[in-house]
């Protein structure tokens, strides 16, 4: 009767065809990428505009209808010898002159007004004291086009206060400040770029001490990054995108692609090393780190797809973004890795590095991590509650971690426009980010005394006796209003004159008008609508990731125990960089080193980003670890002895790959844009705890204090399909071993 064998998994067949058809693997990876640039290309069309929630999304939603402009700018004139507007001839010459160049260029700047235009502006247009004086105008033409349009506003104003050496005139407004953000970006992504490839490069060196098998990764990486970045115009067309994205996926494909490549890599060369042909050296890499390196890639894709739970547009480019490159990661590594290693072959070693290549081709255990999990599994008491402890040291202070948005001054720390966003706001109050009214109706309505009535109610109301502005749109169907808000649009005087604004003013003005709708926007509104949606989503997001964790890593390793503890070790790295991150950019520590403006608190969107990022990426670190420990443990391993070897031959690459992980995520630390700051040292910390205290003490203790009850499952449990991740056992080494050359390992 002949003899049945079973089919090879899925990814060991990838894996098998990958290697023996290297040429069509290696060069069909690379069309992929070619054909993602040139369909990205194509695709291209006018972005999907990103609105917020709530209220402030449907009023920015009815400005864009209306085609009324909120692109609207403002220019500070100010005497520097304190003289006052009403009485000075050089400060009242500077604002005609500011006002007359404006006028002079009406396809730059429309709707300009000035102080000297009348009494009502000149009320309006003056500070109190007299020293100040504004010029207004707005933006023309489109909103897509404002960035290069205010840039000539700029340009034009620059001219006049160099005729005009004693009075200071600067300009600063919506416009002008997203330029200057944009700008910030693009700058801090371009250094980003640059500077990660021959970071990331050099430890690679490190690693393999070897220039071929170092580029690998590398090379995986950048394409799955340029490839992700391409295709993400596609899903462009029916879901906003933000510009932040492009950052996002620098940083996550950096991280996930060489970290990928690391554990293929890395068990392929142990093969080697260990006796093993070429052929089988690839078969069991695929059949152990190829398999892990799946699991991990959808576990983290799933954990990325909880962010559109938030039904907020900024969270949907993120997360497209990045469970595109994850998945390109993941592809690139059980595809194209088999193929360039079966395709180099001992030739991997190509290019060593004096000493330390020689140093790095000694395929072994790490000797520190024995020496440490050893002592760890020996007493897990001893060592497992300090390392706790000093987790829960660090994740304390995250308990008053205070998630709000900075303002504008904030956002362009270090660029003259936020010291002239200060002066402006100290010089009139409520003026930089007013709240915008959006009322929409019939016409006849908007024009009506009804309307009229309640504009001069609400002029009457608002405080410290403010001027509100108005336009109408071509149409006469919508009124847009601007109302001085107190503070700078992101402070907590900003939140209760917004609150009064709603609760009060609005209803008792055009709430007695019929036949009207309206909402109120503005950098105020924005932040406020935004966190409150924040506020009621962030608990779905977080059950929804961390149920989806547990049972697939319950379907992966038939275990109660082992979820749990991932679980709950995760958190705790998450909390512990939650606290650095509450004691560095909240308290206000090393400000001067990284370069930013501390203002009470952290990017709203900050923790639930950094939390679902974390919690999938930590799982990449736990299923290699936990796999290379279930392998052992099949082959009759007792559980303590198979945490010390799983542990021991997995931290090597683990370490290697969070250091790369920690440095290409530290290079944000240094962007020019507090927000990616926040993100690089966050996500830096955590990595670095979860890759040494969390896996190397905590997981050891936990693992040898429950024994064999980490491989249980109860009865309850059980219809959870399960998920091989490991083969019990490689196969033997023939009896006529291969002999490989010297190859390198991490």
């Amino acid at each position: 009767m002949p003899k049945v064998t079973a089919r090879p998994p899925l990814v060991e067949r990838v894996a098998g065809w990958s290697a023996r058809h290297k040429k069509t693997a290696v060069f069909g990876w690379l069309a992929l990428i070619v054909a993602a640039v040139v369909i990205g290309g194509m695709a291209h069309s006018t972005k999907k505009e990103i609105y917020n929630p709530g209220e402030a999304g449907r009023a920015s939603r009815a400005m864009d209808v209306s085609g009324i402009s909120q692109q609207s700018e403002n220019v500070l004139v100010q005497s520097l010898s304190g003289a006052s507007f009403g009485t000075d001839t050089a400060f009242r010459a500077a604002v005609s002159d500011v006002a007359a160049a404006l006028r002079s260029t009406p396809d730059v700047a429309v709707q300009v007004r000035s102080p000297l235009d009348g009494a009502t502006e000149g009320k309006a247009l003056v500070s109190k004291d007299g020293r100040s004086a504004l010029v207004t105008f707005v933006v023309a033409g489109s909103k897509d086009k404002a960035p290069d349009t205010v840039g000539k506003a700029l340009a034009t104003v620059s001219k006049v206060q160099a005729t005009h050496p004693g009075v200071r005139i600067e300009e600063a407004g919506t416009a002008s400040v997203g330029k200057t953000i944009n700008d910030i970006v693009a700058e801090g992504l371009q250094r980003a770029e640059f500077s990660s490839v021959p970071v990331t490069l050099v430890l690679l060196l490190i690693v393999f001490g070897a220039l071929v098998a170092a580029s690998i990764p590398l090379l995986l990486a950048l394409t799955a990054v340029v490839g992700s970045m391409s295709l993400l115009a596609i899903p462009g067309k029916w879901l906003p995108i933000s510009d932040s994205t492009a950052s996002v996926v620098l940083l996550i494909g950096m991280a996930v692609g060489v970290d990928y490549s690391l554990f293929y890599i890395r068990r392929e060369r142990e093969e080697r090393a260990a006796g093993r042909s070429p052929r089988e050296a690839l078969r069991i890499a695929a059949a152990t780190s190829g398999r892990s390196i799946m699991i991990s890639g959808l576990t983290v894709m799933a954990c990325l797809g909880g962010l559109f739970l938030t039904q907020m547009d900024d969270f949907s480019g993120w997360s497209v973004g990045t469970i595109l490159v994850v998945g390109m990661a993941m592809l690139g590594s059980v595809t194209v890795i088999p193929a360039l290693l079966s395709w180099f072959g001992d030739k991997i070693d190509k290019g060593r590095i004096p000493i330390l290549g020689r140093r790095r081709t000694v395929a072994r255990e790490s000797r520190f991590w024995r020496f440490l999990v050893r002592r760890v599994v020996k007493r897990p008491l001893l060592w497992g509650v300090p390392a706790f402890l000093a987790l829960v040291t660090v994740a304390v202070p995250a308990v008053g971690l205070k998630a709000k948005d900075s303002g504008a001054v904030d956002l362009t720390y270090g660029k003259p426009i936020s010291h002239t966003l200060e002066r402006m706001q100290a010089a009139f109050p409520g003026g930089p980010a007013p709240a915008q009214l959006v009322v929409h109706g019939d016409p006849k309505v908007l024009k009506g005394s009804q309307v009229a009535g309640a504009l001069t109610a609400l002029e009457h109301l608002t405080p410290n006796g403010a001027q509100i502005t108005t336009q109408t749109s071509a149409d006469g169907a919508y009124l847009a209003v601007s109302i001085p808000l107190a503070g700078d649009g992101a402070d907590n005087a900003s939140a209760a004159a917004l609150t009064d604004l709603r609760s009060r003013v609005l209803p008792a003005t055009f709430g007695h008008v019929a036949g009207i709708e309206y909402n109120v926007g503005g950098v105020a509104a924005d932040q406020s609508d935004f966190g409150d949606q924040l506020h009621r989503t962030t608990p779905l997001v977080v059950g929804f990731v961390v149920l989806l964790a547990f049972l697939l890593m319950v379907a992966a390793f038939r275990s109660l125990a082992i979820p749990l503890t991932a679980i709950a070790v995760n958190l705790l790295s998450v909390c512990a960089s939650y606290g650095i991150i509450k004691w560095i950019f909240q308290d206000g520590h090393l400000e001067k080193q990284l370069g930013f403006h501390a203002y009470g608190g952290v990017v709203s969107w900050l923790p639930l980003f950094m939390f679902v990022i974390l919690f999938g990426l930590s799982m990449d670190y736990h299923v290699f670890i936990l796999s290379r420990i279930r392998e052992l443990r099949q082959r009759g391993v007792p559980t303590k002895q198979a945490v010390v070897g799983g542990i021991s031959s997995s931290s090597g690459v683990v370490s290697s790959a969070a250091m790369i992980m920690v440095a290409v995520f530290s290079l944000f630390a240094f962007m020019p844009f507090t927000p990616m700051k926040m993100v690089g040292i966050g996500m830096a910390v955590a990595v670095a705890i979860d890759a040494t205290l969390v896996r190397g003490v905590l997981v050891p203790a936990i693992m040898s204090l429950l024994g064999e009850r980490n491989w249980t499952l109860p009865r309850a449990l059980r219809w959870i399909p399960g998920v091989s991740l490991e083969k019990a056992a490689p196969p033997p080494v023939p009896s006529r071993a291969y002999e490989p050359g010297r190859v390198p390992v991490s």
